[in-house]
């Protein structure tokens, strides 16, 4: 697409109806250096794909003449969410949309949806906290879920202080992501965009010469999480303690006889290993290791009501949305989240009333079907 960005939308346009219109509308509201960013994927962009085409290869078995009346409300980690929804931890939002998180949890909030806040946000922790508590002190509901997620940091003491601020300004889980340590290199940032939290951390680099090293050894791998690491982090906070990234049914059990409360099953967008199964793929191997000892979360590919459905059949408790929150944050702010909120979770409640499982807890791989 060509010609001048388009500024962010101030009303919600009657085409906007499913997340792929939002998709289909952001890149006219996006730098071409930005869109490209947000919708790649890594190497040949098989996984990227792969998250997609398992979800459609899943088809629905419908239970027929139902009591459909129930709720899309889930019990997680001591908290109720209004549906099995939640928002996946994005760096650097600013980029599609000068409120960038700010107005993401404004929507968040509004939605009662809880929100996973990143490492890399560009904006604080701190404000983004503050700005679900001035919402929510205006009603009368609890306010979402805030979660942080950490990216563990050259040193240690760096990664602790991230920690207690989190606790500090009341986030309620720690996500500690376990398979991005190693990455490609992102876009280059423009001015006013930044890591906020990390200000005045040293971030690792290292320049590979001939005949030296390239990665291993240096300091781009030294500070990968390892077990060590996790049991750490485990004896550092009373926090719950999410990991984001396993993919192995072994390393899953691990993880919860290591003392986590939960895991998000996700390959992380398809962004970091290409060739890696799509999260929904591993799944159930993963229900099947963890024996339901904790609550299990998907993230990747997740686009309508139907494909929550598909992840809950196969023993997700919720699934983290990705993408579409920095394509409704370009098409039109806050609004455009919290709308694009909305048509999921329609979606979903309409789905669940429409397969005879009017209850999360009532979705069991019985009601789907291979294509």
């Amino acid at each position: 697409m060509t010609g001048p960005k388009l500024a962010p939308l101030h009303t919600i346009p009657p085409d906007l109806c499913t997340l792929d219109d939002y998709a289909d509308r952001a890149q006219a509201h996006m730098d071409p250096a930005v869109w490209r960013h947000v919708q790649e994927g890594a190497g040949r962009e098989i996984t990227l794909r792969r998250n997609r085409e398992v979800f459609d290869s899943i088809g629905l078995l419908p239970r027929g003449l139902a009591d459909v009346s129930g709720s899309t409300r889930i019990e997680l980690l001591g908290r109720t969410h209004a549906a099995p929804i939640m928002l996946a931890p994005l760096a650097y939002q600013r980029l599609a949309h000068s409120d960038g998180e700010l107005a993401v949890v404004r929507a968040a909030t509004a939605m009662d949806t809880g929100m996973v806040l990143s490492t890399l946000s560009s904006v604080t922790l701190e404000d983004v906290a503050a700005a679900a508590q001035a919402l929510t002190a205006q009603g009368e509901q609890a306010g979402p879920s805030l979660w942080f997620q950490l990216y563990q940091q050259p040193q240690r003491e760096n990664t602790l202080a991230l920690v207690r601020r989190a606790e500090a300004a009341g986030y309620e889980a720690i996500v500690l992501t376990i398979d991005a340590g190693l990455k490609p290199a992102g876009i280059s940032l423009p001015d006013g965009v930044a890591a906020a939290n990390l200000a005045g951390m040293p971030r690792p680099r290292h320049t590979a010469t001939p005949g030296g090293r390239i990665l291993m050894g240096t300091s781009l791998t030294n500070g990968v999480p390892g077990w060590p690491d996790l049991a750490w982090l485990r004896a550092a906070t009373t926090l719950p303690i999410i990991v984001k990234g396993l993919l192995l049914g072994e390393d899953a059990a691990r993880a919860v006889d290591e003392g986590v409360d939960a895991l998000i099953v996700s390959n992380h967008g398809g962004r970091v290993l290409d060739g890696v199964p799509s999260a929904m793929e591993v799944l159930p191997a993963i229900a099947e290791a963890t024996g339901n000892r904790i609550p299990l979360l998907l993230d990747g590919g997740v686009r309508s009501g139907t494909d929550v459905i598909k992840a809950l059949a196969l023993g997700a408790r919720a699934v983290l949305i990705g993408r579409p929150q920095m394509h409704a944050l370009a098409v039109a702010g806050m609004p455009g989240v919290a709308h694009m909120l909305h048509i999921l979770r329609t979606e979903l409640e309409a789905a669940m009333v429409q397969l005879g499982c009017p209850q999360p807890g009532m979705i069991g791989p019985e009601r789907l079907i291979s294509f």
